[in-house]
């Protein structure tokens, strides 16, 4: 295992460390080391989490063995108490708290540990959700949950839980668990084997390790993090993921009070009176006052009555006032300070007497340890909130408001209010940290930008910041920006655009292209649920006007792509990825379209690796809502922050637009996962050509952008791209270095051989006669067919981009009509008036190489089947309508590759069908005479060596190349078998030639067991 000396420090990494991994470590160590917080990207692939890992456990290995074993602890412990145990004891090395943003992320942290060198002592904490054994406990959620396990666990219960029993003798007999990783699939093993509450387990654990696993919540909320027992002093927080910590700590400090929740504790105030009554009555037990609870539902009632008298005078706008009013509020219902302690005291005992009650132990029931969530217990949570610390200081970040909303059921038509008290400074539920003595604090993820607005809302400094480039290189990404569509009409998904038809069907038209060109699997993202669900209503009740057979824009993409629509039910999203899976994986269709939302699961934290996800199209920008009030109210803010320190710090429009940024980095994200991936990313949106918007891309996108003007220069450099996908990175059956995020189940690292076009495999090798470039001139038109002609002229074919020919560039000759250089483009239709495409003849002629192609395999009767194809050829021309005075020359008709381009659709469907009416079906020829030779004599010798009914067959496999309708490997195994008789030993040896080099060991393979199978 490598070991690399960084910052002084040993750091042991189990692969040979790319650089940025290197630059990545340091810096964690620099903040470990300096005490001082970092703020740190990296694009997924990159391998942070185990670098993370690495850094932070080297350093802390450098101040001190790690903790095995618990013997010495527990008999230190058993002279002391837990408080004052886990302040002496802990206080002697720092502790690593380890955080991530779901319990699945936390899964895969741990098993990244466990590929590192490192074997500190660790425990993951979890909820009961995840780890409860008990059959009538773990069915529940929530509060209901938690009531029925605090009921379960009191010695008293007559259903005394027998797992939570167990626990401290198993720890005593148990002292080195934690010493190898465990997760929480191991906590419940260990609990449902050996009989210990894997809940309780992990709390009785995490008070001896060196670093605990939890997620965010365990930090974040106040009642969590005060239930654990850490010595804060010097430990290190690493926040994973944390690209959505900022509003994550804002709602945490926030609270709605809906009128139905305080309808339901008024209700719950007035059970409580009529429970200790009949207590008192019955028996005489007068442990609780009835008194007290008539208290709390008065004052209940006095709230709802003074939220009722709130004057609202508009709907939209609601009542607002600063965040100290809250108190103001309270305090006419004589809730303050020193009476919210009281107030809470009696809440705790309402909920107890109606726990009591639900479960029935009282009166001796035999039902209920459901466990039973009561709403008096958030009221209390809400009173917490408002007077915690014994100050009102906090309040400054806040904003009291109460709007109306609509009320539904059997209150339609009627109106109910809700109080809430919104936080928009997330910092103040992490600056406890810093009265604590944190040392360091360390917020990590692969999409934090742009990153002075994560750093200046969190209120924190981080003295160390780093936006990492991604591992992979150039030419593994293509990036562009498609400001308009295939008709011309502009992309722009703005409120005062997104609603036309024009601009849902250029959408549409721009998605059949693409899902035409990407292989495999394609995500396309909206700005939200509504507009998704508006464009796809459109597509498939638009088609294509002015065509006989009229097929809808749906019917087209799903020709080409199987689609899949992002649920809005967070239930049903486990089903539509296994659909999106099963679809991807079917061999009867050229892969999957995953149609999703920024912001949404599909965005967050999922891994479309390889073909899962050969691109990512952004369809705009996904801007809140500006008339929700609390965005408008957290820009007021912002604003209002920013003029009281000069104009410094952000504004409320930077905040809004850079919100929207950073949602489109994390769903661009989901693409080009490992350093042997590739992948596209489309911004379908005009707006994406401001430089300023591009410099809130990330940074690893930011050097890879180009604008395009021309639709067509997106499709011909897009399937240039793919054309070149499967040469340009090996396929991989095993990556070096796992992904940091949740895999998307069922993917396999290694590239699908069927995927890289197979109908090019035989094709005759293209020359390219450098003399068929344009003419430079001075007007712009002769200008941009020059600098595209250019690029067509460097093109290797896809057959010949693995050949290792000295001179492939002079390999290529094409003879061209000198009416390239002045054919004028059929004009296109969009929006009712013509447009000239600028003379693009040469842009689109190179487009026709990289197009699907036929190869024309003849019988004996060659003549005869080229007039036919000569006549076909012509027909197609004088159909399609071909602007050319005359045509390419065909000097070889028996190697002849006929292009044949697949469509570029635009809105009416009356424009550049193939490529078709756009450019000129370009034929090649005049290979060189070597090459000449060789491909004839080939073809020759397979008519002569097969049967008729074999060099049928033959053709048969060469045609299912053509339509994908067969598996490359299938096809070479096929042609292996026909060509493995011992007389036909020249063709399975002479075939190879005509096999790229990517797939030649698949062939070879293929030949030996052939070869074996026949004796040979």
């Amino acid at each position: 295992m490598p070991t690399y000396k960084i910052r002084g420090i040993d750091v042991e990494f189990p692969f040979e460390a790319y650089d940025c991994q290197l630059v990545y470590m340091e810096k964690v160590i620099q903040s470990l080391q300096n005490k001082c917080n970092a703020l740190l990207e990296s694009p997924t692939g990159t391998g942070k989490t185990l670098c993370l890992l690495c850094a932070a456990l080297a350093w802390r290995k450098s101040l001190g063995a790690f903790s095995r074993g618990r013997s010495e602890r527990s008999k230190v412990r058993g002279s002391q108490g837990d408080d004052e145990f886990s302040q002496t004891q802990s206080s002697e090395f720092p502790r690593i708290i380890y955080t991530s943003r779901t319990h699945s992320q936390i899964r895969q942290v741990i098993q990244e540990l466990k590929r590192s060198n490192y074997r500190p002592k660790t425990v993951v904490l979890g909820s009961r959700e995840q780890l409860c054994i008990n059959d009538q406990v773990r069915s529940l959620r929530g509060k209901a949950q938690t009531n029925a396990c605090h009921a379960l666990c009191r010695k008293r219960s007559k259903r005394y839980c027998s797992h939570f029993s167990r626990v401290t003798e198993f720890v005593k007999k148990n002292p080195g668990i934690g010493d190898d990783p465990i997760d929480i699939e191991d906590l419940v093993n260990i609990g449902r084997s050996s009989g210990p509450c894997p809940y309780y387990l992990s709390r009785d654990l995490h008070k001896d390790v060196d670093i605990l696993f939890a997620p965010y919540n365990y930090l974040i909320d106040r009642g969590n993090r005060k239930s654990l027992k850490i010595d804060w002093q010097n430990s290190i927080l690493i926040f994973d993921e944390a690209h959505n910590l900022e509003s994550l700590c804002a709602d945490a400090a926030s609270f709605d009070l809906p009128a139905s929740l305080l309808t339901a504790c008024i209700s719950e105030a007035q059970k409580c009176i009529d429970l200790s009554i009949t207590r008192r009555d019955e028996s005489s037990d007068k442990s609780c006052n009835p008194d007290n609870f008539a208290i709390l539902r008065a004052l209940l009632l006095k709230l709802e009555k003074r939220i009722a008298e709130v004057p609202i005078d508009s709907k939209e706008l609601g009542f607002t006032k600063p965040g100290p009013y809250i108190y103001q509020l309270l305090s006419e219902l004589n809730i303050t300070q020193e009476t919210a302690d009281m107030l809470t005291d009696i809440i705790e005992k309402a909920c107890v007497l109606l726990e009591e009650d639900a479960n029935g132990s009282d009166s001796g029931g035999t039902n209920k340890s459901n466990g039973t969530y009561f709403r008096l217990e958030s009221m209390g949570d809400i009173l917490n909130m408002i007077f915690r610390d014994n100050s009102n200081a906090h309040a400054q970040y806040y904003r009291v408001h109460v709007h109306e909303v609509e009320a539904t059921d059997s209150f339609r038509g009627k109106t109910s209010r809700t109080l809430s008290w919104w936080c928009f400074n997330p910092g103040v539920a992490l600056e406890e940290f810093s009265r604590l003595g944190v040392g360091s604090i360390i917020l990590t993820s692969g999409t934090l930008s742009p990153m002075d607005s994560f750093a200046e809302e969190l209120k924190l400094e981080f003295p160390i910041l780093l936006e990492n480039p991604h591992v992979i290189s150039g030419n593994q990404i293509w990036a562009g920006v498609a400001p308009a569509g295939p008709s011309g009409y502009s992309f722009n998904s703005s409120y005062r655009n997104r609603g036309s038809i024009e601009y849902k069907s250029e959408l549409g038209n721009a998605i059949v292209n693409f899902a035409r060109i990407v292989p495999d699997g394609v995500l396309v993202f909206f700005p939200s649920y509504y507009l998704l669900e508006q464009c796809i209503n459109c597509w498939k009740t638009t088609g294509q006007q002015n065509l006989t057979n009229s097929t809808t824009i749906w019917e087209r993409i799903c020709k080409h792509k199987l689609p899949v629509v992002e649920p809005r039910q967070s239930s049903l999203f486990p089903t539509a990825i296994e659909d999106y899976m099963t679809k991807l994986n079917e061999t009867s269709s050229s892969g999957a379209i995953f149609f999703a939302v920024c912001r949404g699961k599909v965005s967050e934290g999922l891994d479309f690796a390889d073909r899962a996800g050969r691109a990512v199209v952004i369809t705009g920008l996904p801007f809140s809502t500006m008339t929700d009030p609390k965005v408008r109210l957290k820009r007021e803010y912002l604003d209002l922050q920013s003029q009281k320190f000069g104009n410094k710090g952000l504004t409320g429009e930077e905040w809004y637009t850079q919100q929207a940024s950073r949602a489109v980095n994390q769903a661009v994200g989901r693409v080009i996962r490992h350093k042997h991936d590739y992948g596209a990313i489309i911004f379908c949106d005009e707006r994406f050509t401001n430089l300023n918007r591009q410099a809130q891309i990330s940074l690893w996108i930011r050097p890879h952008v180009k604008c395009y003007s021309k639709f067509g220069d997106i499709v011909y450099t897009l399937t240039r791209f793919f054309r070149d996908g499967g040469a340009r990175v090996l396929p991989k059956l095993e990556l070096t270095q796992n992904e940091d995020s949740e895999s998307v189940r069922g993917l396999e690292s290694s590239q699908p051989l069927e995927k890289y076009h197979p109908e090019k495999l035989l094709l005759p090798q293209i020359k390219i006669e450098p003399t068929c470039s344009l003419d430079s001139s001075s007007s712009t038109k002769q200008v941009k067919q020059n600098s595209i002609f250019s690029l067509w002229r460097e093109i290797v074919p896809a057959n010949r981009s693995s050949l290792t020919s000295d001179k492939i560039s002079q390999d290529l000759f094409l003879r061209c009509s000198s009416d390239l250089r002045t054919m004028k483009e059929p004009s296109i239709s969009g929006k009712g008036s013509s447009q000239d495409f600028d003379g693009e003849s040469s842009d689109l002629a190179a487009s026709s190489i990289l197009k699907k192609r036929r190869l024309l395999i003849t019988g004996p009767d060659q003549s005869k089947h080229h007039e036919k194809s000569d006549h076909k050829i012509s027909n197609l021309a004088k159909k399609k309508s071909f602007g050319f005075t005359e045509n390419v020359s065909i000097q070889n008709p028996l190697e002849r590759v006929v292009l044949l381009d697949d469509e570029i659709v635009t809105e009416n469907g009356t424009v550049v069908h193939n490529i078709r009416e756009h450019k000129d079906v370009l034929s090649q020829s005049v290979l060189n005479n070597k090459e000449e030779t060789k491909g004839s004599a080939f073809l020759t010798q397979v008519r002569e060596k097969l049967t008729d009914a074999e060099y049928k067959e033959f053709v048969g496999f060469m045609k299912a190349l053509k339509s994908k309708a067969m598996k490359i490997g299938h096809v070479l195994q096929s042609i292996a078998r026909l060509f493995s008789v011992p007389d036909r030993r020249p063709l399975l040896h002479g075939f190879k030639d005509y096999v790229p080099t990517k797939y030649h060991s698949l062939y070879e393979h293929y030949l030996c067991n052939n070869s074996d199978a026949a004796g040979i």
